[in-house]
C-alpha cells in the first residue's frame, strides 16, 4: 500500500504548506477515475490530482501531464461551474483516516460567497471524490452509490453526506503508546505482530507494520501475546517515535526497491531495515513527488489498457480466426497432395476399357508407372467404365485447383496475420491519447471497425520519436503503421540506413546518416533502440536486421508498414535506449 493514513498526513501536510488560500483556475476530468484541479498559488500554478482508481487511489501534487478528452465529462462541467475561481480556505484529514476534506469558499450565480467542500476518500476500491454544499447535502460524487450497491451508506445529490464507518482502530496521535500496546496485546487470537498492529493502529500500512515487528523481534516467530517485557518496552519506544514522526510530518519520502530492479516495489516515510541488503532505497524531496512518480508509470498503462481495450479485443478475435483459418486451409492442402494417384486411376481406367465390363464395383490392373505392379481401383458400378475415368480425371482437376487456391489463400492469411501482430505491436506500445487515436484511423482504413462519421478531422499526424547515438547520428523511430510507411518511403534518404527486428513485429527505425558512412557504434545503438521498439522488448539477444534505404520498397497493394528489403546484415542486441 503506498498511500496510508500516516503517508496521507504528511503529504496533507504538504498540500496546506502550499496552497492554502489558491484559487482554483481550471478543473479536468481526463478519466472516470480522476479529477485534476489547477490551482494558482503565491508560488505558481499548481496541478491537484485527486484519484480513485481501485489499484492506486491517492491524491498529490502532480508534475505530468494527462491528455484530457475532447469533451468534458458532466461532472467536470458541474464542478467547473460550481468551484471555477473557487479559493482553498482549509485541508483538513479526518484523524489519520484516509479521508481529506478540501474546503473552498466560491461564488454563485448571485455573487454570493458559499462554501462548498471537495471530500476526498482513498478506499481502494470503494475511492470516491464527493462534492458537497455548506450543509453537507451531496451535490454530485464521481462514483454515485445507491441501494443497488450498498444499502449501509448511499452517495447520491441531495442527500447528507455520511462519513464511513469508523474502523476500531487507535489513533497514535490521541493514545498514549502504552494504550497501543494494550490494544495490540488485546487483539483477539495469538497474530503475528505485525498483523496485530495492522489490526490495532489506524492509518499503518503493511510495510510499517512489518518494521515495527522487525524493529522489536527482528526475524523471531512471537505472537502478539508472547511477548516479553524487554520486547513490550521496545514495542512502546517504537510506538512513540513512530507518533512523533508522523505529528511532526518529519518523516523521509523513501521509494523501495527489490536490488537490481529499476521497478520500485513500495514507498514508506520511514526507513526500512526488514529487507536488509535485498532493497535500495531512493529519497524524493516531497511526498507529493514521492507519490507522484511511484504511480505515474503503472497509471499511464493501466489508461492505455482502457481506452485501447476495444482495439486490443478486435484484434485477439481477428487474429485467433485467422489462425485457425490457416490450419484448416493446411490440412486441407494436405488432402491433396494425394492428386496424383487420382490421374493414374483415370490413365489405367482408360488403357484397361477393353477389360472392364459395365456395372464392375472395381477392377484389378498392371501399374505400368510402378513396375506393372497390380492394384485395385474402385469403380461406380452405375456408369460406364470410361464414365470413371472422366470422374477420376475430374477428381484430379478439382484437387490441383484447390491446391493453387489454398496456396493463395494460405499466403494471404499469413501476411494478413504478420500484419494483425504488427498493429497489436503498435497498439501495446501506444502511450498517448493521440497515438492512440492515429491506430483507431488505421484499423478504420483498413476496414476493421466502421469509420466515424461523426469525427469532424482526421487525428493530427505526429512527429517519429527521435534519438541520437553517442557519436552524433540522429535515429528516428514509426509509431505506428502508418507512420513507419511515412518514415520509411518518404521522410528518409536513400543512403540512410533502415532497421527492424527480424520476423518480429516492430517499429521501422531510422538513422540520418548526412551522406556520412554510418559507424558501428551507430548501428549497435540504432539496433537496439529498434529491438526496444518491437515485440521482442523483454528479451535479449534479439536478431536485427538493416540495410540502406534504397534497399527497401513497398510492394503495391501492401498493408501499411509491410515492406520487403535486399542486400541486408543482421546484428544480435539486447533493448535499450540510449540516456538522454
Amino acid at each position: 500500500m503506498a498511500v496510508d493514513g500516516m503517508m496521507l498526513h504528511h503529504i496533507v501536510n504538504e498540500l496546506k504548506t502550499q496552497a492554502l488560500n489558491s484559487r482554483v483556475s481550471q478543473i479536468y476530468q481526463p478519466n472516470r477515475d480522476e479529477i485534476i484541479i489547477n490551482l494558482r498559488t503565491m508560488n505558481g500554478n499548481k496541478k491537484l490530482l485527486l484519484s480513485t482508481r481501485a489499484n492506486s487511489p491517492r491524491l498529490h501534487f502532480t508534475d505530468y501531464s494527462v491528455e484530457n478528452p475532447s469533451k468534458p465529462p458532466m461532472l467536470c462541467m458541474l464542478m467547473r461551474k460550481r468551484l471555477g475561481g473557487g479559493k482553498l480556505k482549509d485541508i483538513r484529514q479526518y484523524g489519520l483516516d484516509r479521508i481529506v476534506r478540501f474546503e473552498f469558499e466560491c461564488t454563485n450565480e448571485l455573487g454570493d460567497k458559499v462554501p462548498l467542500n471537495m471530500i476526498c476518500e482513498i478506499m481502494g476500491k470503494y475511492s470516491n471524490v464527493i462534492l458537497t454544499d455548506g450543509e453537507d447535502i451531496v451535490i454530485d460524487a464521481l462514483k454515485r452509490v445507491d441501494m443497488t450497491m450498498s444499502s449501509q451508506r448511499l452517495v447520491l445529490p441531495n442527500i447528507k453526506y455520511e462519513l464511513p464507518s469508523p474502523q476500531d482502530k487507535l489513533n497514535i496521535l490521541l493514545s498514549t503508546p502504552e494504550e497501543v500496546l494494550e490494544k495490540i496485546i488485546n487483539t483477539p487470537g495469538e497474530k503475528q505482530l505485525n498483523k496485530a498492529i495492522l489490526g490495532a493502529v489506524e492509518g499503518a500500512s503493511p510495510v510499517i507494520c512489518r518494521e515495527i515487528e522487525y524493529r522489536v523481534i527482528g526475524e523471531k516467530n512471537v505472537g502478539n501475546k508472547s511477548l516479553d517485557e524487554d520486547e513490550k518496552k521496545k514495542l512502546i519506544s517504537q510506538i512513540k517515535n513512530l507518533s512523533e514522526v508522523v505529528l511532526t510530518c518529519s518523516g523521509k519520502a523513501n521509494m523501495l526497491y527489490h536490488k537490481g530492479d529499476s521497478k520500485p516495489f513500495d514507498t514508506a516515510f520511514i526507513d526500512i531495515e526488514q529487507y536488509g541488503s535485498l532493497c535500495e532505497n531512493k529519497t524524493f524531496d516531497s511526498f507529493c513527488s514521492l507519490v507522484d512518480n511511484f504511480y505515474y508509470e503503472r497509471d499511464s498503462i493501466d489508461r492505455m489498457r482502457v481506452k485501447s481495450a476495444d482495439l486490443s479485443k478486435i484484434l485477439r478475435n481477428l487474429v485467433n480466426r485467422t489462425s485457425n483459418k490457416i490450419n484448416i486451409q493446411k490440412r486441407e492442402l494436405e488432402n491433396c497432395g494425394d492428386r496424383e494417384a487420382l490421374r493414374v486411376r483415370g490413365d489405367l481406367i482408360q488403357a484397361n476399357l477393353y477389360r472392364i465390363e459395365r456395372g464392375a464395383e472395381s477392377v484389378e490392373v498392371e501399374n505400368f508407372y510402378n513396375n506393372n505392379e497390380v492394384i485395385e481401383i474402385k469403380l461406380n458400378p452405375a456408369i460406364s467404365p470410361s464414365q470413371n475415368a472422366q470422374n477420376y480425371y475430374k477428381d484430379y482437376n478439382k484437387a490441383k485447383n484447390a491446391e493453387k487456391y489454398l496456396s493463395e489463400q494460405i499466403k494471404k492469411g499469413e501476411e494478413e496475420l504478420v500484419y494483425l501482430e504488427s498493429l497489436q505491436d503498435s497498439l501495446s506500445r501506444a502511450s498517448t491519447e493521440k497515438e492512440l487515436s492515429q491506430i483507431r484511423l488505421e484499423f478504420s482504413e483498413q476496414g476493421y471497425i466502421k469509420r466515424n462519421k461523426n469525427a469532424k478531422k482526421k487525428p493530427a499526424v505526429l512527429p517519429p520519436l527521435e534519438y541520437e547515438t553517442t557519436d552524433g547520428f540522429k535515429v528516428l523511430v514509426g509509431r505506428n503503421n502508418k507512420q513507419n510507411d511515412t518514415l520509411t518511403m518518404k521522410t528518409a534518404r536513400k543512403n540512410d540506413c533502415w532497421f527492424h527486428t527480424k520476423d518480429i513485429p516492430g517499429s521501422h527505425t531510422i538513422v540520418v546518416t548526412n551522406g556520412k558512412e554510418i559507424s558501428e557504434t551507430a548501428v549497435i545503438e540504432a539496433a537496439r533502440i529498434a529491438a526496444f521498439h518491437s515485440k521482442a522488448k523483454d528479451s535479449s539477444n534479439v536478431p536485427v536486421d538493416y540495410t540502406l534505404i534504397k534497399n527497401v520498397s513497398k510492394p503495391n497493394g501492401a498493408k501499411p508498414g509491410m515492406v520487403i528489403f535486399v542486400n541486408n546484415r543482421t546484428v544480435y542486441v539486447d533493448p535499450e535506449l540510449p540516456e538522454s
